[in-house]
């Protein structure tokens, strides 16, 4: 049972993002008349555990989050609990990146664009480790946050491996395959695994050359989503912020200025025989 309104528990939801799902949950709930016995029914706990939710003394996991997003009919929004989940776990991550990940692991199409380091879907552990390692190193994240980048990173990699995984077109700076990351070993591996990548039936791999020189379409990394529906999401980040785009006019310029950029790049097969003659050098 619900307490009396005395014994109610005042929620500020600018206290935590896990303060601020709790109170959004609170307030849809009691939008529809539903007392937390109810919905712990419709989304398979007890009101006990609504309770705790709501008032943050439990953080809410992604299963659940999905649950109410099925029972409050807020999955697939931008103002999804799933979504706020993320933001709770990956609180380090820019801006719009934990929901740009949300609709990564439905898109029927991934295109990205990466400058000075193989991006992350490609990259293997040993590498992504020595990434948030050295992030730590500088001050940038704490040590947990690091782990958490890593699992994160492996959340995501598998949200692909599915039995309609998604075409994954790939577009790389030289920088990314040259520039190297942990030493020998590490980049040895991390460069068989963009030639394995390059041999699945679901996916495109191509190097940009340091010759096309201008006529390189793009500054900074770019991820493009092609959804189910057929929309398309862009999502892009500078060293300190992120910035998810739905917007059809900003978004279709930035699709086609990534099919110029495809042009201008290398082949897969010469990019595949760029990658494993510069493997040839570092064994």
């Amino acid at each position: 049972m619900e307490g009396t309104l005395v014994n109610r528990k005042e929620l500020n939801p600018e206290a935590s993002a896990q303060a601020a799902f709790g109170a959004r949950l609170r307030r849809l709930r009691e939008a529809r008349g539903w007392t937390q016995d109810r919905l712990g029914v419709l989304v398979g706990c007890t009101g006990r555990h609504i309770s705790a939710i709501e008032t943050g003394r439990k953080s809410p996991t992604l299963p659940f989050s999905r649950r109410v997003d099925a029972t409050l009919d807020t999955a697939h929004t931008a103002d999804s609990f799933e979504r706020e989940w993320r933001e709770i776990k990956h609180g380090s991550l820019l801006e719009g990146f934990p929901e740009y990940v949300g609709h990564e692991g439905r898109a029927v199409e991934i295109r990205l664009f990466e400058i000075g380091i193989i991006p992350g879907l490609l990259q293997t552990p040993e590498y992504a480790r020595i990434l948030a390692a050295t992030a730590v190193r500088l001050g940038a994240i704490t040590p947990d946050q690091a782990d958490e980048r890593v699992s994160f990173l492996a959340e995501r990699q598998a949200a692909l491996v599915r039995p309609r995984p998604p075409m994954v077109f790939v577009t790389l700076d030289e920088s990314c395959i040259r520039r190297p990351i942990g030493g020998a070993a590490v980049m040895d591996a991390q460069l068989a695994r963009l030639v394995e990548f390059a041999g699945l039936p679901n996916t495109l791999l191509q190097v940009a050359p340091y010759e096309i020189g201008e006529r390189r379409t793009f500054d900074l990394p770019v991820n493009l989503l092609t959804l189910p529906d057929r929309s398309v999401l862009c999502y892009a980040e500078s060293q300190s912020q992120g910035h998810l785009d739905r917007e059809t006019t900003s978004v279709v310029p930035m699709l086609t200025s990534y099919h110029q950029l495809q042009g201008e790049a290398m082949s897969q097969a010469a990019s595949v025989a760029m990658i494993s003659e510069l493997r040839k050098g570092i064994q």
